[in-house]
Protein backbone atom coordinates (compact mmCIF):
# COMPACT_ATOMS: atom_id res chain seq x y z
CA UNK A 1 0.00 0.00 0.00
CA UNK A 2 1.44 3.39 -0.97
CA UNK A 3 2.18 6.14 1.54
CA UNK A 4 -0.38 8.33 -0.23
CA UNK A 5 -3.09 5.69 0.26
CA UNK A 6 -2.19 5.28 3.93
CA UNK A 7 -2.36 9.05 4.46
CA UNK A 8 -5.74 9.24 2.71
CA UNK A 9 -7.08 6.37 4.79
CA UNK A 10 -5.85 7.96 8.03
CA UNK A 11 -7.43 11.27 7.04
CA UNK A 12 -10.76 9.59 6.22
CA UNK A 13 -10.80 7.69 9.52
CA UNK A 14 -9.89 10.86 11.44
CA UNK A 15 -12.62 12.83 9.68
CA UNK A 16 -15.15 10.09 10.47
CA UNK A 17 -14.17 10.10 14.16
CA UNK A 18 -14.49 13.90 14.33
CA UNK A 19 -17.90 13.81 12.58
CA UNK A 20 -19.18 11.14 14.95
CA UNK A 21 -17.90 13.01 18.02
CA UNK A 22 -19.49 16.27 16.89
CA UNK A 23 -22.79 14.60 16.01
CA UNK A 24 -22.94 12.25 18.98
CA UNK A 25 -21.32 14.23 21.80
CA UNK A 26 -20.69 17.91 21.07
CA UNK A 27 -24.19 18.45 19.65
CA UNK A 28 -25.57 18.00 23.18
CA UNK A 29 -24.19 21.42 24.07
CA UNK A 30 -25.49 23.12 20.91
CA UNK A 31 -27.59 26.22 21.26
CA UNK A 32 -31.16 25.69 22.36
CA UNK A 33 -32.18 28.77 20.37
CA UNK A 34 -34.23 28.05 17.27
CA UNK A 35 -32.36 27.53 14.01
CA UNK A 36 -32.43 30.20 11.29
CA UNK A 37 -35.58 29.06 9.51
CA UNK A 38 -37.55 28.69 12.75
CA UNK A 39 -36.41 32.14 13.91
CA UNK A 40 -37.43 33.81 10.64
CA UNK A 41 -40.78 31.99 10.79
CA UNK A 42 -41.37 33.29 14.32
CA UNK A 43 -40.17 36.83 13.52
CA UNK A 44 -42.33 37.18 10.40
CA UNK A 45 -45.40 35.47 11.83
CA UNK A 46 -45.75 32.60 9.39
CA UNK A 47 -44.55 30.13 12.04
CA UNK A 48 -48.09 29.99 13.42
CA UNK A 49 -49.24 28.45 10.12
CA UNK A 50 -47.09 25.34 10.64
CA UNK A 51 -48.99 22.10 10.04
CA UNK A 52 -48.15 18.51 10.97
CA UNK A 53 -46.59 16.43 8.21
CA UNK A 54 -45.95 12.77 7.49
CA UNK A 55 -42.49 12.68 9.11
CA UNK A 56 -43.56 14.06 12.51
CA UNK A 57 -43.68 10.50 13.88
CA UNK A 58 -40.40 9.38 12.28
CA UNK A 59 -37.73 7.85 14.54
CA UNK A 60 -35.47 10.93 14.41
CA UNK A 61 -37.99 13.79 14.28
CA UNK A 62 -37.03 16.90 16.23
CA UNK A 63 -33.28 16.17 16.42
CA UNK A 64 -33.90 13.31 18.84
CA UNK A 65 -34.56 9.58 18.86
CA UNK A 66 -38.09 8.34 19.42
CA UNK A 67 -38.29 6.15 22.51
CA UNK A 68 -35.18 7.54 24.23
CA UNK A 69 -36.73 10.64 25.75
CA UNK A 70 -35.17 14.03 25.25
CA UNK A 71 -31.79 13.66 26.93
CA UNK A 72 -28.22 13.15 25.86
CA UNK A 73 -28.70 9.60 24.50
CA UNK A 74 -31.60 10.67 22.28
CA UNK A 75 -29.61 13.41 20.56
CA UNK A 76 -26.44 11.31 20.38
CA UNK A 77 -28.17 8.40 18.66
CA UNK A 78 -29.92 10.74 16.22
CA UNK A 79 -26.64 12.51 15.43
CA UNK A 80 -24.66 9.32 14.89
CA UNK A 81 -27.48 7.85 12.78
CA UNK A 82 -27.53 11.04 10.69
CA UNK A 83 -23.79 10.79 10.03
CA UNK A 84 -24.07 7.07 9.20
CA UNK A 85 -27.01 7.56 6.83
CA UNK A 86 -25.31 10.50 5.09
CA UNK A 87 -22.04 8.59 4.65
CA UNK A 88 -23.88 5.49 3.41
CA UNK A 89 -25.77 7.51 0.80
CA UNK A 90 -22.66 9.44 -0.29
CA UNK A 91 -20.55 6.28 -0.38
CA UNK A 92 -23.18 4.38 -2.34
CA UNK A 93 -23.52 7.19 -4.86
CA UNK A 94 -19.72 7.35 -5.22
CA UNK A 95 -19.50 3.61 -5.88
CA UNK A 96 -22.28 3.73 -8.47
CA UNK A 97 -20.70 6.69 -10.27
CA UNK A 98 -17.22 5.13 -10.22
CA UNK A 99 -18.49 1.86 -11.65
CA UNK A 100 -20.48 3.71 -14.26
CA UNK A 101 -17.46 5.82 -15.25
CA UNK A 102 -15.20 2.74 -15.35
CA UNK A 103 -17.33 1.27 -18.10
CA UNK A 104 -16.89 4.31 -20.35
CA UNK A 105 -13.87 5.18 -22.46
CA UNK A 106 -11.89 8.32 -21.61
CA UNK A 107 -13.16 11.40 -23.48
CA UNK A 108 -11.53 11.69 -26.88
CA UNK A 109 -10.59 8.00 -27.03
CA UNK A 110 -12.32 4.98 -28.42
CA UNK A 111 -12.62 1.85 -26.29
CA UNK A 112 -9.66 0.27 -28.15
CA UNK A 113 -7.23 3.00 -27.01
CA UNK A 114 -7.27 4.78 -30.35
CA UNK A 115 -7.64 8.56 -30.10
CA UNK A 116 -10.21 10.32 -32.20
CA UNK A 117 -7.45 11.70 -34.44
CA UNK A 118 -6.26 8.19 -35.35
CA UNK A 119 -3.27 7.96 -33.00
CA UNK A 120 -2.80 5.33 -30.30
CA UNK A 121 -1.81 5.65 -26.69
CA UNK A 122 0.82 3.68 -24.87
CA UNK A 123 -0.71 3.01 -21.46
CA UNK A 124 -1.37 5.38 -18.56
CA UNK A 125 1.88 7.32 -18.94
CA UNK A 126 0.78 8.54 -22.35
CA UNK A 127 -2.61 9.82 -21.23
CA UNK A 128 -1.69 13.42 -21.99
CA UNK A 129 0.47 12.80 -25.06
CA UNK A 130 0.00 11.11 -28.41
CA UNK A 131 2.31 8.38 -29.60
CA UNK A 132 2.88 8.04 -33.34
CA UNK A 133 1.97 4.73 -34.96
Amino acid sequence: MSEHTVRNRRFAIGALVVALLVAGVVSYWASSSPDGLNKVAADTGFGTQEKPHGLDDSPFAGYGTKGLGGGFASGAVAGVAGVAITLALAGGLTLVLRRRAAGRPVAGRAADGQTTDGQTTDGPAADSQHVER
